[in-house]
């Protein structure tokens, strides 16, 4: 996972995970939950819909580890 950078869209509230590659095919694996493919079968992206309300309950604590990081 450490080729793949992260990305918030702030106004749409999604959370997204993509490293390089041509998108070929998205398979929703849970709804506001999407896989993206490449043409070999690779994982390129994950996108999470509803960003803040699926992570609400870590939010918190994440923001402290990152203020003492």
């Amino acid at each position: 996972m450490n080729d793949f950078k992260v990305f918030y869209d702030e106004k749409e509230d999604i959370l997204y995970l993509a490293k390089e590659g041509e998108e070929a095919e998205v398979i929703e694996i849970s709804p506001g939950v999407n896989m993206e493919i490449d043409s070999k079968g690779n994982l390129i992206g994950v996108e999470l819909f509803k960003a803040s309300h699926m992570f609400k309950n870590v939010l918190k604590p994440m923001e402290q580890k990152l203020q003492t990081a």
